[in-house]
């Protein structure tokens, strides 16, 4: 068992904008895209992009077309709200959006935007990227469903 200020720094930076970024774990994108098939990696650096067409920070994926069935990591700080409500709108426009996000059902983007998806909540914590331990908090993925399926799944798109 860790003392508390050494259990305190280890956890740190998952309770500060130190970092937003948390790479995707290899295992859990494997398992999704032998089902999903990803065309683009919406949030991604080049060194831990998981599709062959992927978007940089400095690309600004809010500021382009998502096309296909699309991965969306995104960086955890306040920021999260554009890129959910991003990823709806894609669903809107024809894109299917597989999101991994913390569980954070206190949020006022996961009201507004998560809630539109298909919510899938996974059991214990993951190990993003390189960490040695596993993050503090839940995650789910939201799916935005494109296309005609989407259509079926949404009541305010049903005439």
């Amino acid at each position: 068992m860790l003392a508390g200020d050494e259990m305190a720094t280890r956890l740190n930076v998952h309770f500060s904008s130190e970092t937003a970024e948390w790479a995707t774990p290899d295992g859990l994108f494997s398992e999704l895209n032998a089902v999903f098939h990803f065309d683009l990696d919406a949030c991604a650096t080049p060194a831990n992009a998981k599709c062959s067409r992927f978007f940089t920070k400095e690309q600004d994926a809010l500021t382009k077309r998502w096309a296909g069935t699309v991965w969306m990591n995104p960086p955890y700080g306040r920021e999260i709200a554009r890129f959910m409500r991003k990823a709806y709108e894609e669903s809107l426009a024809g894109s299917t959006v597989i999101c991994l996000v913390p569980s954070r059902t206190d949020t006022d983007w996961w009201h507004r935007y998560a809630k539109r998806g298909q919510i899938i909540c996974l059991r214990g914590r993951l190990k993003f990227g390189g960490a040695s331990t596993s993050a503090p908090f839940p995650s789910a993925l939201v799916i935005f469903w494109g296309g005609r399926l989407g259509a079926a799944v949404r009541p305010e798109l049903v005439p």
